[in-house]
């Protein structure tokens, strides 16, 4: 190495296919259980928590910014799980504790190519132009 710092990427591939699938499968679910989650908590006078919890839903049903939301959500769930905030879903502290897991799990591979990140910030062809001859 020359010394300099290289940049990595929070998540270095968007992978398409049945992995991609599955990044989506796990996004749904998780965004999906986020947006119910807000609702309830909109519902029950937690404004600024249940407002955080759609916010990081949708951005998860979409796959934008996927770590960050995914790292809300995994962050709200944990907090579910360890105090007595309400919620809608049964046995709360396992479905929050499940929750986080998908969340962790999100934060880790990144979105799969079927996301709005995947088309942002996916790969891109550069065309570097062949040197000249002196």
């Amino acid at each position: 190495m020359d010394g300099r710092r290289h940049l990595q990427r929070t998540f270095s591939t968007f992978p398409g296919g049945a992995p991609g699938a599955g990044l989506l499968l796990l996004r749904g679910a998780a965004g999906l259980a986020a947006l119910l989650q807000g609702g309830w908590w909109l519902a029950h006078s937690a404004f600024v928590y249940g407002l955080l919890a759609i916010v990081c839903g949708a951005a998860l049903l979409i796959g934008a910014l996927t770590p960050i939301a995914a790292a809300l959500v995994g962050l709200q769930s944990v907090a579910v799980a360890l105090s007595q905030f309400p919620s809608f879903l049964p046995h709360t502290k396992l479905s929050a504790v499940l929750l986080a897991v998908i969340a962790v799990a999100l934060v880790l591979l990144g979105p799969g190519a079927f996301s709005l990140d995947a088309r942002r910030f996916g790969r891109r062809e550069i065309n570097i132009p062949a040197a000249r001859e002196k």
